[in-house]
């Protein structure tokens, strides 16, 4: 969205975030990376947060050799004892952090039924309670200090919710929810919260992609290669949020007008909604 950040932080505007240090979760790829090397280019230390050693060595030589500075920490963001371990080092190596992005997350499609109890448990584990986790871990850092911002990925889909995206769709309108409990209770503290819900763009999400119904995976992937918008777009956006307080940052045109639409005209937005629902039902019927 365009609108702007309320008025008590942005007449802090000139005082914040003066460290520039962000540690970023998920960023060893994808948006994690795109966000990693858009602070860097402003002259941020970026602490890239990763599952896998080798590809979060890899960003922050991609930073190193641009002339900037970073840090590999490898966590797994279902494991509290290795985010309190990030919370050690950052403490350790920078004395604290100014920006938190909780961005680690996987892909699944199915409906509320077709889903296997052990995919939902897996994407709402990562997707939103590994965002609780970042939150609850990282936040003391900023609330100590009474200065930074915390930036956590959801996606449309936790606002407008299609059919055959339960799981994912729970878990994203969660970590909504999350964020502007979270930005109530940070503002006494001088700590601004960002929630990103990016649409479609290109990204390697589908990697880990978890489905019951092989076509919501094809489906998905014509739509992330159809995609305009890149990875490096939504940072920019990211970017923009964090320097002015933006609290909700959609970051597709097209879905600001959904976001609208489902807002002015709730009872036609779920017709189109279950019109989608029926006819996605129908052609798995012919195929039994």
């Amino acid at each position: 969205m365009s609108t702007q950040g309320d008025g008590y932080t942005a007449s802090l505007m000139s005082d914040r975030l003066l460290g520039k240090r962000i540690v970023i979760t998920g960023a060893g790829s994808g948006l994690g990376r795109a966000i990693a090397l858009r602070f860097a280019r402003a002259d941020w230390r970026v602490a890239i947060v990763d599952l896998e050693p080798q590809r979060a060595a890899e960003v922050v030589a991609e930073i190193e050799n641009r002339g900037g500075k970073a840090l590999a920490l490898k966590a797994d963001v279902r494991s509290v004892s290795d985010l309190q371990t990030v919370v050690s080092r950052l403490e350790q190596e920078w004395s604290g952090v100014d920006v938190v992005v909780n961005n680690a997350g996987v892909g699944s499609a199915g409906t509320v039924v077709d889903t296997a109890l052990d995919d939902w448990d897996w994407t709402l584990d990562i997707n939103l309670h590994g965002v609780i986790r970042g939150c609850h871990l990282l936040a003391p850092l900023l609330v100590r200090q009474r200065d930074g911002h915390i930036v956590n990925i959801a996606s449309f889909a936790g606002i407008a919710h299609a059919p055959a995206m339960a799981a994912y769709n729970t878990a994203k309108a969660g970590v909504i929810g999350l964020s502007e409990s979270l930005r109530a209770e940070m503002l006494p503290h001088g700590v601004g919260v960002s929630v990103a819900c990016p649409s479609f763009f290109r990204t390697n999400l589908l990697d880990s992609f978890r489905t019951p119904d092989p076509r919501l995976q094809q489906f998905a992937e014509r739509m992330f290669q159809n995609a305009s918008v890149t990875a490096e777009d939504v940072a920019d956006d990211i970017f923009r949020a964090v320097h002015s307080n933006r609290f909700m940052v959609i970051t597709h045109s097209e879905a600001r007008w959904l976001y609208r639409f489902k807002r002015w005209a709730p009872k036609l937005f779920f017709r189109l909604v279950a019109k989608r629902a029926a006819g996605f039902a129908s052609k798995k019927a012919k195929q039994q």
